[in-house]
């Protein structure tokens, strides 16, 4: 009994490691090798369909089927060895025999993958190899062979792993529809270096197809990135104008913004898959320890000239995505701070029209008030009048010398309580 309960993934993580063993291989021998990808959503794509396409080419040549979550399969294909595995995005199979055809590279070496069972693949070809590993003699002629298997301009050719193997390839498809890779190994070196070999070459030529499908979405992207980019210059540069309707170029600016996000988030994980698969490629190229043979390029050198310029467009192509969507949300601040400074002003304005309407107000509330004053003295007056009258008339005093006695006391109480009530309401 185990002292400690070790963590669910502890045994499945461990054998990760060693879940995809290199073939054991004797030269001469050959391999046909297929990778099919699907053309889109491949990474969320039915991967019981993989494995039930496998079992499919299994039960044609009786061999046992793998287990039910496998993602890898190595065992015996009729005369032939059977390599399974299932990536991320694609699924590859490498089958090798013993021995080599008298034609160099012949179709039919193929022909372990039947065309039906092709036809109803879950996926489409990303790419396809045919790999030839022969002995490396004074005889054998290396340098005439690659010349008249492979195009020169194109050719690659390196000794690797301290001079045990050459390894040639031109990275075209030739007319059958497979590149062609060869290996010239030294009569001592070992199965499994034989087999790492191999599976390199396979490794290179399926991360670099990968690769590029980056370099498809750029060209795909490249001229709508153009329009875009146009018309948020023209945005931008309209800014500075007076005539300007900020509301009008706020929904475009938020119309481009939202299609270079729509931009941004289809191509995300391509540009990103993209970097994963270039660093596999170099890697593997590193592994291998190169070595010039006779004067000719490397398969690094290769990738130098032609792949490394590919991936350098996707990455500017990734960096510009991102500088133009954050230059889409400066010129939105900016546009938002306009905005915000032309609405302080018309604030300012309003309130300034609201202080001249109040100052009106208040000269219209005094006048108002003058006038009541005035219309309040005249009935008080009146009333006075009325009320005194009797009196004046037993004195002796006139209506007249009694109302211009009284109008001055009526007029300055009537002053005084309007002053009052005024002074109650503030």
């Amino acid at each position: 009994m185990s002292p400690i309960e070790d963590h669910p993934l502890r045994y499945p993580l461990a054998n990760e490691l060693h879940a995809r063993p290199f073939p054991s291989l004797e030269a001469p021998c050959m391999a046909a090798y297929l990778a099919v990808k699907q053309p889109k959503d491949a990474v969320a794509r039915d991967r019981d369909a993989d494995r039930a396409h496998l079992i499919a080419l299994l039960d044609r040549y009786g061999a046992p089927h793998p287990q039910p979550d496998a993602t890898h399969y190595f065992g015996k294909l009729g005369r032939y060895t059977l390599k399974w595995e299932q990536h991320t995005e694609f699924v590859t199979y490498t089958a090798f025999e013993d021995g080599l055809s008298d034609k160099p590279f012949d179709p039919s070496g193929f022909d372990v993958f039947p065309n039906d069972w092709l036809a109803s693949s879950p996926g489409a070809r990303i790419t396809s190899a045919l790999i030839r590993v022969d002995l490396r003699k004074p005889e054998n002629g290396i340098s005439e062979k690659i010349k008249d298997w492979f195009v020169a301009e194109s050719l690659a050719v390196s000794s690797v792993l301290d001079d045990t193997a050459v390894i040639a390839g031109d990275f075209r498809i030739d007319p059958a529809g497979h590149m062609r890779f060869a290996a010239f190994v030294n009569p001592d070196t070992g199965a499994r270096r034989i087999g790492r070999i191999v599976q390199r070459l396979c490794e290179i030529e399926t991360y670099k197809s990968m690769s590029m499908l980056g370099l498809a979405r750029v060209r795909d992207m490249s001229g709508r990135m153009g329009a875009l980019e146009a018309d948020l210059s023209k945005l931008v540069g309209e800014m500075t104008s007076q005539g300007i309707r900020p509301d009008h170029t706020l929904n475009s600016l938020l119309a481009i913004s939202a299609e270079l996000e729509n931009l941004i988030a289809k191509s995300t994980f391509r540009f990103g898959a993209t970097g994963a698969y270039e660093a596999i490629v170099n890697q593997r190229i590193d592994v291998l320890r190169e070595d010039r043979f006779e004067g000719r390029q490397t398969f690094a050198e290769f990738m130098m000239r032609r792949f490394d310029p590919a991936m350098r467009t996707v990455k500017s192509t990734e960096n510009r995505l991102q500088a133009m969507a954050g230059r889409a949300v400066r010129a939105a601040e900016l546009l938002r701070t306009r905005v915000d400074v032309d609405r302080s002003a018309q604030n300012q304005s309003l309130l300034e029209s609201m202080d001249e309407r109040a100052d009106l107000q208040l000269r219209l509330q005094k006048t108002v008030e003058g006038l009541s004053v005035v219309a309040i003295s005249y009935y008080a007056v009146n009333l006075v009048l009325y009320v005194l009258g009797p009196v004046g008339a037993t004195v002796g005093v006139s209506k007249i010398l009694l109302a211009a006695l009284a109008t001055p006391v009526v007029i300055l109480g009537v002053w005084w309580m309007v002053r009052s009530i005024r002074k109650r309401m503030e």
